[in-house]
Order: structure tokens, then C-alpha cells, then sequence
């Protein structure tokens, strides 16, 4: 039985592509990134429509945003050594044929269970994108060179979740919430068809070999990798108050301060741009976790006073006064929790990306349909504080750790999984 683990050590690249198809490469990244953004982030404009369209309940067009996130999760969890074992691009294809084919179903759901079902399949094609964009950076690049084109990624795709929901507020007032699933659907095609320009990054000589449970046993390794899973936790924990927010912000916006679904649009969009914010003021950090440190405090804090106004203030302007802070620190954690497990990850890197994507689903797809129990404005702010000192926890965890980024790739361990304690020894940044 053959594993490209120890080959790959050797074989990693000195230096990531540059010139034109460097530029290609970040759009492209860029684009797959921001395709998983718009899977859920388009149609929350829609969702109180959805539940007079289909007659329901808050929490069940809610699962629409679950079963997205599980399949979205549960996709990557097996596209991830699929795409260690058989390369990237393969993967990429067949996964968004999967999408387009589970856009178009939706459009035609005649009731709320049969959409909540083509949105899992929607998940499930999307997921091969969303891990992609942080897979192929990891194949091409290492230590701070990864961490500024993750940041870079991050940053430009800020606008993604600002433009979605301004997007599916208009299309949702011209044509209805079945006009969004057909701009995702052309989304979905364009990617396909700039897909034959995307270079390979996994060349056969690192692919994993041998019986097709090998790639699988990849999440052994990671699993036993305590840096790695730290950082997966990490930018969980963190995902997971972002999906609270936007789970629950349609509800809030729209339906109990009575703005418009284009106003929405423009509420989610301007405080979208403060992830970018944070994204890239992370990477001024040296070494980079202390940016988590500070990101999970400001995280705590924020959620301290909106517990405190969600239970004392009804007013829109202070939720949304309280939203943006939250916003710029998540932006902090996702660059420091998205970097240090690639990183750790990067010698199996579809496995790595896939458990990143899982578990924060994981605590997305939890939190969704409990924001919209009771008084949402509650639900919400406990949710919230919550998940803050689940975050805040990991990040102390983090800070203890030795340095956060490999110095030279060479130095990986037996089993695979790069370690930067050997790193740390040298130069001493633990904290």
C-alpha cells in the first residue's frame, strides 16, 4: 500500500505559479470561494417570502439553510480524498454538474420538504468549489506566502457576501425567490466553463496511491494532528456565530423592524465588507495566531453587549451598530483558523480542507434552526454569546501552542502532517 505522503514532502513547490496566470488563479479562487457564499447568502432575502409561499414555519424554511450547510459539509468530507487520490480538477467538474442539476430541480419544488431535499444536493455540489478555494492554495503555496493568498482570497471575496444578498433582494422583487436559483444555476455554468484554463495543482507524483481506503485514512492522521485540529475548531466555533448572524438577520431585518428585502440586501452587504477588513488587518499579526487572540475577545465582548441590548434595546441601529465589530473580528479569525490548518494540513491537503469545511457546518447547521425558536432577538444573542466563548476558548488554546507557521515543509512529520513545533523551536514566536 503506497501513500504520497512521504513523497510529497519532496516534491512540494518552491514557489507558487506567478505573472498572468497567477491573476487567473485568484479570480478563479476567488469565484469558487464566493460561489459557496452566494449558495446560502443569495436567497436570505427570500426566506420570509418562502414561509407564505410554502405556507410553513420559520424554523422549517430555516432547514432550507441546514441542509445546504450538511451537504455542503458532508460533500467535502468525501470530495476532499477523492480529490487527494484522482486530482482537483476532475472533482470541480462533477461537482458543479451536480449543482446545476440540483438548482434547477429546486426551482420547481411544490413544497418546502421537496426544496429543503434539492437543497441538500445543492450543498453537496457546492461543497466541491468551497474546499477547492482553499485546497489549491495549499498545493501551490506554504507558511506566510499561503497566508497572504488566503487572506487576499478573503478579503476580495468580502464582496461576495455583501453583493449576494443586494442581488437576491432585487431578484426576489422582480421574479421571486425561484429567479435566484437560476442566477446560482449560471453561476455554476460560467465556473464550468472557465474551468479548462485551471491548471492541475496536485500533480500525479503527490496524489495518494494505493487502495481506495487510503485516502480516507488521511482523516486519521489529521485527527491525531493536535494543531490541526485546534485551528479546525478554531474557525468552526467562528463560522458558526456568522451563521447564527445570517440565519437569523432576514427574520430580524425584514420581519420584526419591517425594512424591505432590497434594504436587507444593503444592510448584509455593508457589513459584509468588514470581514474583508478584518481578513486582511490579520495578516499584520506577527505571528499570525495573535491576530485569533485579539479577533476572540472583541468576539466575546461584542456578544456580552448584545446579549445585554437584545434583552434591553429594540432598536435596529443599535443591532446593527453591534454587528460590525462582530463582523470585523470574524473576518480575523477566519484568515488566522483557515491559514494555521492548511498549513498544518498541507500534505493532504483535500482531507484537511474538507474537515475545516465539516465542522464548521457542523456548527452552522446546528445553529440555524435554534436562532429561530422563541423571541429571535434572544435566541440569536444567546446563540451567539455561546458560540464567543467556544471561540475564545480555542484561541487561548491556539496562543499556547508553538509558532504558528512551518519555516521550511522539509520538516514534516512521520506520519504526513506537517508540524511547526520544529519551526518554533528556532525561533521562539510561541505567543
Amino acid at each position: 500500500m503506497n501513500n504520497t505522503s512521504s513523497a510529497s514532502t519532496s516534491a512540494l513547490p518552491q514557489q507558487g505559479p506567478s505573472g498572468g496566470y497567477y491573476v487567473f488563479l485568484i479570480i478563479y479562487l476567488v469565484l469558487l470561494s464566493a460561489f459557496g457564499s452566494f449558495v446560502n447568502d443569495m436567497y436570505l432575502p427570500t426566506l420570509p417570502e418562502m414561509v407564505r409561499s410554502f405556507h410553513t414555519t420559520t424554523s422549517t424554511v430555516q432547514l432550507g439553510l441546514t441542509f445546504g450547510m450538511i451537504g455542503l459539509g458532508f460533500g467535502e468530507l468525501i470530495l476532499g480524498p477523492l480529490s487527494d487520490r484522482f486530482g482537483r480538477k476532475p472533482i470541480l467538474i462533477g461537482a458543479l454538474i451536480v449543482f446545476c442539476i440540483g438548482a434547477m430541480c429546486s426551482v420547481w419544488s411544490k413544497t418546502i420538504h421537496v426544496f429543503i431535499w434539492w437543497r441538500l444536493v445543492q450543498g453537496l455540489g457546492a461543497s466541491g468549489g468551497y474546499f477547492l478555494a482553499r485546497t489549491i492554495p495549499a498545493d501551490l503555496y506554504k507558511g506566510r506566502a499561503l497566508a497572504k493568498v488566503m487572506a487576499l482570497v478573503g478579503a476580495i471575496n468580502g464582496f461576495a457576501p455583501a453583493s449576494a444578498p443586494v442581488i437576491g433582494g432585487l431578484v426576489a422583487r422582480s421574479v421571486g425567490w425561484q429567479g435566484i436559483f437560476w442566477i446560482l444555476f449560471g453561476f455554476s455554468a460560467l465556473l464550468l466553463l472557465l474551468s479548462p484554463a485551471l491548471k492541475e495543482s496536485l500533480p500525479k507524483a503527490r496524489r495518494v496511491t494505493g487502495h481506495f481506503g487510503t485516502a480516507f485514512k488521511n482523516y486519521l492522521v489529521l485527527s491525531r494532528n493536535k494543531h490541526f485540529i485546534i485551528h479546525v475548531m478554531l474557525k468552526g466555533s467562528a463560522l458558526g456565530v456568522l451563521f447564527a448572524y445570517i440565519s437569523s438577520a432576514p427574520f430580524i431585518i425584514q420581519d420584526h423592524y419591517g425594512f424591505t428585502q432590497l434594504q436587507f440586501g444593503l444592510f448584509m452587504g455593508f457589513n459584509a465588507l468588514f470581514v474583508a477588513f478584518g481578513s486582511m488587518v490579520a495578516l499584520r499579526f506577527k505571528p499570525l495566531k495573535r491576530a485569533a487572540v485579539y479577533g476572540g475577545r472583541g468576539l466575546l465582548l461584542v456578544a456580552i453587549a448584545q446579549f445585554i441590548c437584545f434583552y434591553t434595546v429594540d432598536n435596529v441601529w443599535v443591532y446593527e451598530a453591534l454587528n460590525l465589530p462582530m463582523i470585523f473580528c470574524l473576518g480575523m479569525l477566519f484568515t488566522v483558523g483557515n491559514t494555521l490548518a492548511m498549513n498544518e494540513g498541507r500534505q493532504c491537503a483535500g482531507d484537511a480542507s474538507a474537515l475545516i469545511g465539516l465542522m464548521g457546518y457542523v456548527f452552522g447547521a446546528t445553529v440555524s434552526p435554534l436562532v429561530g425558536l422563541g423571541n429571535i432577538l434572544h435566541s440569536t444573542a444567546i446563540a451567539i454569546l455561546i458560540l464567543s466563548v467556544i471561540v475564545l476558548i480555542f484561541t487561548r488554546m491556539s496562543r499556547i501552542l508553538p509558532a504558528d507557521l512551518m519555516a521550511d515543509p522539509q520538516s514534516a512529520t512521520a506520519t504526513g502532517v506537517p508540524s511547526s513545533e520544529s519551526a518554533s523551536s528556532k525561533n521562539g514566536n510561541s505567543k
